[in-house]
């Protein structure tokens, strides 16, 4: 089963992609910038960015039926790793127990010339319908 995951409360996607897809118990959420869903901005500083970007994700998440606690895997993709303890602060507030896996890196550019982007994989405790 495969099933596409949309929320309004997470900024559309710009491109060919869905926001998330829910293949049997598992939702992988596409990057998300932190773009903000309800005007279109863009806050300002890494730190900003970083809860924009997982605040994103969480409403992917919901949307779905799960929170947090069910992300098993994450990618952190930085403009600059300079970034890294800022970003990581907030990041340590939406994983306060249950941390996934993760990889972070540097890239050279980000869409919309952001800051940060994030993805996540989730794996619902029970079957889903």
């Amino acid at each position: 089963m495969k099933k596409i995951i949309a929320s309004s409360a997470a900024p559309a996607a710009i491109g060919p992609y869905s926001q998330a897809i829910l293949a049997d118990r598992t939702l992988y959420i596409s990057g998300q910038i932190p773009v903000n869903p309800f005007d279109g901005s863009v806050p300002e500083g890494i730190v900003a960015q970083t809860r924009q970007s997982l605040n994103n994700v969480g409403a992917i998440l919901k949307e779905a039926g799960l929170d947090f606690s069910n992300v098993v895997k994450t990618t952190v993709l930085l403009q600059d790793l300079g970034h890294f303890a800022l970003m990581n602060e907030v990041y340590a507030e939406y994983f306060p127990s249950t941390k996934p896996a993760r990889v972070c890196c540097q890239v050279a550019a980000l869409p919309k010339g952001v800051l940060v982007e994030i993805d996540a994989i989730a794996v619902a405790d029970t079957p889903s319908d």
